[in-house]
């Protein structure tokens, strides 16, 4: 997608969705966009509309598809045993892309899941190309070994130097790898799940 395209949805959608919004540059546009809209009321959202943004939100932000995404809230429906919002989160925190962003070896989502197809990464040992594989908790994650001297992994620890994982994730510099140690929370407040739920319960 072109960078003009992501700017034009986190106009729309916020600027956590995608990472390229998140800069100096994206925030001056937007003081320029706001400006020119100066003196116009926005027309308020409907209760369908706030949940369409919502769910649009969510789905951009991890970069699934209509039918993955809709996939994944059924299965969080149907799970009993869990709350619908607390599954939901972790079925799309838990995806292998998204795991491989969080541990800092990406800088974005995109670039995660092309590690990924491209075969960079490994679980539990064994090489998984499959972007939304789901690990679970006590599964390691780590640069495939043939894939450590690829300019996309050099001088990690430099990159690395100030950046934190979530809580749930444990990051090792020397070996690459990390481990889920936990459940994924919905801490950042970005996103509002139940919302969401919410769109798909009409």
């Amino acid at each position: 997608m072109k960078k003009v395209q992501k700017y034009k949805i986190c106009r729309r959608l916020g600027s956590g969705v995608y990472e390229k919004c998140q800069n100096p540059k994206f925030v001056a546009s937007e003081a320029r966009h706001a400006k020119a809209k100066r003196g116009k009321r926005p027309k308020p959202l409907s209760g369908y509309g706030q949940q369409l943004v919502e769910k649009q939100k969510v789905r951009f932000m991890y970069g699934v598809s209509e039918t993955q995404f809709a996939n994944y809230v059924k299965k969080a429906v149907a799970n009993k045993e869990r709350p619908s919002a607390e599954y939901l989160f972790e079925l799309l925190e838990n995806r292998l892309d998204n795991t491989v962003y969080r541990l800092g070896l990406a800088n974005s989502r995109r670039l995660s899941r092309q590690m990924v197809s491209h075969g960079h990464i490994t679980v539990n040992g064994k090489k998984i190309n499959v972007a939304s594989h789901n690990l679970r908790e006590g599964d390691v994650v780590a640069v495939r070994e043939g894939s450590k001297k690829s300019v996309l992994f050099a001088d990690m620890a430099t990159k690395l130097k100030d950046y934190n994982c979530p809580n749930w994730l444990t990051f090792n510099i020397d070996s690459l790898s990390g481990k889920v140690q936990g459940k994924p929370k919905n801490i950042e407040g970005f996103i509002d799940i139940n919302t969401v739920l919410e769109f798909y319960s009409r």
